[in-house]
């Protein structure tokens, strides 16, 4: 039985609205973190110019794998095997980067070796879209957010919500430029960088 998100199915629309005016030029793009597969064979389908190639953990890739063959879908690739804290990414170049619901669930040295990676296989103009809850200036933008950080610390204290502040100091030093911070449903936001 295919693994099933509730939240993946209802954002997946809006993230599409935003998805297919940034990702507009581009061919290949890196979804980092694909998780249940649902996004993959959802913005596959939608974006058919783009070649979607889906990555994550080993443990995630059957059920990242049913979602592709069940979709049938000519434009998608992998699951590849995928830790961001690996030195050598199975991809070398793609023209754009997806990741959602990512960095609050990994430690920050994750997230900093994240952000490299992205601007080592970014191709130049090459775009960034991420997607969740951020902070602005440590504050939580909800209370909600404020309680969903406490049960992420709960289960790892080195996950938590981040702030903007902290991602643009690791996407500046990675080469990419602050295109837009984007309002989503339910306390989440997109930010977009380009590669410059």
């Amino acid at each position: 039985m295919k693994p099933f998100a509730e939240s993946s199915e209802q954002n997946k629309s809006p993230i599409y609205k935003v998805l297919k005016e940034f990702f507009r030029d581009s061919e290949t793009v890196l979804e980092i973190g694909s998780g249940t597969g649902q996004h993959a064979a959802f913005f596959a389908e939608q974006l058919p110019h783009l070649t979607w190639t889906a990555s994550d953990q080993a443990q995630y890739h059957a059920g990242i794998s049913m979602w592709l063959q069940d979709a049938g879908l000519s434009n998608t690739q992998g699951p590849l095997l995928l830790d961001v804290n690996q030195v050598e990414w199975p991809l070398q170049h793609t023209d754009a980067v997806f990741s959602a619901n990512t960095v609050h669930i990994m430690g920050w040295s994750s997230v900093e070796k994240m952000f490299a990676g992205i601007g080592r296989i970014l191709n130049h103009n090459g775009v960034f879209c991420l997607y969740g809850p951020f902070n602005y200036n440590g504050e939580f933008s909800s209370q909600s957010n404020a309680r969903f950080d406490d049960w992420l610390k709960q289960r790892d204290p080195v996950s938590g919500i981040r702030d903007i502040e902290a991602l643009q100091q690791l996407a500046t030093v990675a080469g990419l430029q602050f295109i837009e911070d984007i309002e989503m449903p339910a306390n989440n936001r997109i930010l977009v960088w380009r590669k410059i």
